[in-house]
């Protein structure tokens, strides 16, 4: 199937690019992009113009921020292609439910993605977890943002979502692999000076589950959820690609290069199966915290 890949930026040279190339199911016949291009591959620098001149391509994969998300896809669905919408799936959560039933009047695949629950050991985890008391959950998600966004000022812009661009990582995670679902009780949310979007999180769930995320730490980057039950306890490293389960050898793979294509694998399927995937749950939980969270100033940020 011929794909268009919409915005050619970190994420995309990282990640989207080397999971289309290697996948058996997908074509990239088109990139559209103010400035980054990709080799072989026509580029176009409007979005409209790809979709007049490029009738053979039936998917559009979204890989720019969520502000401008919206227009993108409601272009691409009401032109009758299919949408897959990188993480966070949009700008509110409004508009992604407009997509959705947009989506389903013109008869097209729109898919939420969530890289993260494609991580090696997520699904071996939830397994586990199945039917299980679960008595504690920590979520400890600190890294870099100048290594993982560098000089990218709009993260920390209205809807960049600041240090929830990689927290609802493991939100997303932990909204997949729990038995029974949780709810935000309260948040503290740190702010720099001189931003709008938090750089800084600490989460208090139901079901006494935390979340830490920081966006300051340098040296290792720590991507852990640990998990305590009634008849033991397990953890999830490296992003929910290595799980620990008691004195049991660890399972899974230290590495993320797995999790995009497993999207783009899913993708596949949702077109064939004619349906579409949209999961909201990530995305409800960081918007509980900017409207329960307690904000506090600290020291001005600068990439």
């Amino acid at each position: 199937m011929k794909l268009a890949l919409v915005g050619i930026g970190k994420i995309a040279v990282d990640q989207h690019v080397p999971a289309i190339a290697a996948s058996p199911d997908w074509q990239l016949a088109a990139t559209v992009s103010r400035a980054g291009t990709v080799d072989g591959v026509e580029a176009f620098t409007d979005m409209a113009n790809m979709l007049a001149q490029r009738p053979d391509i039936t998917t559009v994969s979204l890989a720019i921020p969520p502000v401008p998300r919206f227009a993108y896809a409601q272009a691409a669905i009401r032109a009758g292609r299919h949408v897959m919408l990188e993480k966070p799936p949009g700008a509110t959560l409004a508009e992604v439910h407009a997509l959705e039933a947009l989506a389903a009047e013109h008869g097209v695949t729109l898919y939420t993605t969530w890289h993260s629950r494609m991580a090696h050991a997520v699904a071996p985890a939830k397994a586990w977890l199945a039917e299980k008391s679960i008595t504690r959950a920590r979520i400890t998600w600190r890294e870099d943002v100048r290594k993982w966004h560098p000089g990218q000022d709009w993260v920390f812009e209205p809807g960049g979502m600041g240090v929830f661009d990689p927290g609802i990582n493991a939100l997303s995670i932990l909204t997949e692999i729990l038995p029974a679902p949780v709810h935000l009780q309260a948040a503290d949310l740190e702010f720099p000076a001189n931003r709008q979007t938090p750089i800084a999180a600490r989460l208090t769930f139901s079901g006494n589950v935390t979340a830490d995320f920081d966006w300051r730490q340098t040296g290792p980057q720590t991507w852990d959820i640990e998990i305590d039950t009634t008849v033991g306890a397990m953890a999830l490293r490296m992003g929910g690609n290595v799980l620990e389960i008691g004195d049991q050898p660890s399972r899974g793979e230290n590495t993320i290069m797995g999790e995009y294509p497993a999207l783009y694998a899913r993708m596949a399927d949702l077109i064939c199966q004619s349906r579409s995937e949209v999961d909201l749950a990530p995305m409800v939980h960081v918007a509980d915290a900017m409207t329960l969270g307690k904000r506090s100033i600290t020291d001005p940020f600068y990439f």
